[in-house]
């Protein structure tokens, strides 16, 4: 019995269907490694630029270890309350600024969701403000706040608020609009307006979503409020930064040791508070 040879154009059609079957053509097969190189090349190139040698990484190591031994066993010093002072000042900063970028993010969140604002350009506008807000870092946010207001806790809080509010009213807008659409549809057919229709309608199914986005922000920007008192933003950093400068090592890997303990504290907190307000049961 004859075995019927398939057609060319059958052929194509099976690649098509089944493309592992029968491999990568050879055009794509070189095209393929032609990217890993260039891939390769960029990589060395970049190792190059800044100068990334085997010699340069062990002393690097080297240096590392000798200042992890230095800070064996951590020491609060003598002036662990100013520590103490700093890690406090270091969480208000992250709740106040937190606070404010997400209540003025929830409102900012509503006129980026394409459901609500159903207006193309608008909607892409708004989208490009966020953009171009979250392409600032809260570092260069607190550096203009401390020529603005001066130095201390202001500062970091403004920065803080300002660098999260963009970010937050994006997952804000996100979240609205993955929200189900048949509540709010369900709302609007018995004749409410167009506010209510949000209200009873988009926000019910988001707040808990909305929440445990701002929770995990305060989380992090308490480790953030350290960077920001280096440069004169109030705060823990400050802290660092001196000790560091007489090379304090041991009071640095306690003030660290303070930071792991805090932010852990705080996410077991914000876990508690989360359960509670959305109803979840352990």
């Amino acid at each position: 019995m004859a075995i019927a040879t398939p057609t060319p154009a059958e052929i194509a059609a099976l690649r098509l269907r089944m493309p592992r079957a029968f491999g990568l053509p050879p055009r794509a097969r070189v095209l393929r490694a032609l990217g890993w190189c260039a891939a390769l090349a960029w990589i060395l190139c970049l190792l190059w630029y800044f100068d990334v040698t085997p010699r340069r990484l062990w002393n690097g190591l080297s240096g590392l270890g000798a200042i992890v031994r230095l800070m064996i066993p951590p020491s609060p010093g003598e002036l662990w309350v100013d520590m103490l002072k700093g890690i406090a000042e270091s969480v208000a900063m992250a709740f106040l600024g937190t606070f404010v970028a997400s209540l003025v993010a929830v409102p900012l969140g509503l006129l980026g969701a394409g459901n609500v604002v159903t207006n193309r350009l608008a909607h892409f506008s708004l989208r490009r403000v966020f953009d171009g807000f979250r392409g600032v870092d809260q570092l260069i946010w607190a550096l203009a706040y401390v020529r603005a207001v001066g130095l201390g806790p202001l500062a970091g809080v403004l920065a803080i608020a300002t660098a999260d509010i963009a970010v937050l009213a994006k997952l804000y807008a996100e979240a609205i609009e993955n929200a189900e659409k048949r509540q709010a549809e369900g709302i609007e057919a018995v004749g409410a307006l167009p506010l209510l229709r949000v209200r009873f309608g988009l926000l019910p199914q988001v707040l808990p979503v909305m929440l445990a986005q701002a929770l995990y922000f305060f989380e992090s920007n308490t480790r953030s409020a350290a960077i920001l008192g280096v440069v004169g933003a109030g705060g823990i950093g400050l802290q660092i930064a001196e000790r560091i400068k007489v090379r304090h090592w041991d009071e640095v890997a306690f003030i660290i040791l303070l930071m792991i303990a805090t932010v852990a504290t705080i996410d077991w907190i914000s876990g508690k508070v989360r359960r509670r307000l959305i109803g979840e049961t352990q």
